[in-house]
């Protein structure tokens, strides 16, 4: 099966025509055209009446080809089909609609290591080329040049692979080896929690572990733990506990754990430690560092940075700003990736 891939934007292409936001100005005219895709020259997506030896699926949205080998392609706002013939050999996805919707098709069965993803529908929902790659790596997917020819059947090292424009070269698909333990700080309303959660995005499982209080009797804490709820995938798992030791040894799954500043408001108020003797807390850190250490799966954790602020005017709130300051600086020595984030923007540090 060859796949054509003649466009790879959104309906209105990227640049859009006459816009002027920072993604389409940064962008020459022409840069990625509407989406279009045709199968051995013979079939063209939507696959709504196939030639013969094809074989339409998931509404129009799959194809089977007489080799065997299985396209789904999944645009934006379409959910992900509950129907199909199995594993995909190729994926063509619009990853900046939900990109949960990925982790869906993992969790499904109908992506796996081997599938080649590719990112289609690209538009300036996102500011850049270098944005998309970057997210790209962290899911497992890739972006191709418009006129890229993806062709099933032949593998270089499990993955499908594709002919890019241009140099004629090939190259892989198949996602980059994520960080195991990756640590995210960030002052309030900084984006750092929405970058956890965009980093697992596309996984099939995810252990989300809320460390903070539920916000009973607190309507304003409450309807931020709502849009946390909200925002994140209906398929991830939720585990609301400050027994973080015992949530990473035990985990099977991904852990995002948002965030480290409530776990260690948790436990000053355990060891009443805002006034009283500090040691547990100590303690309590050494054996979270130990953890994270030896985690047996892969680790997001989300943190505040407080030490730009000013200096706190209690003698509780300097031991909290200090004791959570050491407790970043042990993690991210302990990381293969830490970054702050600043107006939703990452500082790789």
């Amino acid at each position: 099966m060859k796949i054509l891939v003649s466009g790879t934007a959104g309906g209105a292409g990227w640049p859009e025509p006459g816009c002027r936001c920072a993604s389409c100005a940064g962008l020459p005219s022409g840069h990625r055209r509407p989406f279009e895709l045709v199968v051995d020259g013979v079939a063209r997506f939507p696959f709504d009446d196939p030639p013969g030896g094809y074989r339409a699926c998931a509404g129009g949205l799959g194809l089977a080809g007489p080799d065997g080998s299985r396209l789904l392609c999944l645009p934006q706002g379409r959910p992900v089909p509950a129907d199909g013939p199995g594993r995909y050999d190729v994926v063509l996805i619009d990853l900046l609609d939900r990109p949960e919707r990925l982790g869906e098709l993992r969790r499904a069965g109908l992506a796996d290591d081997r599938t080649l993803v590719v990112a289609v529908g690209l538009d300036h929902r996102i500011r850049s080329e270098e944005e998309l790659a970057r997210r790209l790596r962290l899911w497992g997917a890739q972006a191709v040049p418009d006129g890229t020819v993806l062709e099933t059947g032949r593998t270089l090292h499990g993955t499908a692979i594709g002919t890019w424009p241009g140099d004629g070269s090939t190259r892989p698909g198949g996602p980059a080896t994520a960080p195991w333990r990756a640590l995210l700080l960030g002052g309030s309303r900084s984006g750092k929690s929405a970058e956890a959660e965009l980093r697992l995005a596309a996984e099939p499982y995810v252990t989300y572990v809320a460390t903070g209080p539920s916000g009973a009797g607190d309507g304003e804490w409450a309807a931020r733990v709502w849009a946390h709820r909200e925002r994140r995938p209906a398929h991830w798992a939720t585990v609301e506990t400050a027994d973080l030791v015992s949530a990473i040894g035990q985990a099977t799954t991904p852990l995002l754990i948002d965030g480290l500043g409530t776990w260690l408001t948790a436990v000053f108020d355990e060891h009443g430690a805002w006034e009283g003797d500090r040691a547990p807390v100590r303690e309590r850190c050494d054996e979270l560092v130990a953890a994270w250490r030896q985690t047996p799966v892969r680790l997001v954790a989300v943190s505040d940075e407080v030490g730009m602020g000013v200096v706190p005017a209690t003698s509780s709130g300097r031991a909290f700003r200090d004791a959570l300051g050491r407790l970043n600086e042990r993690l991210a020595a302990e990381s293969e990736y830490v970054a702050l984030v600043v107006a939703g923007r990452l500082l790789e540090l």
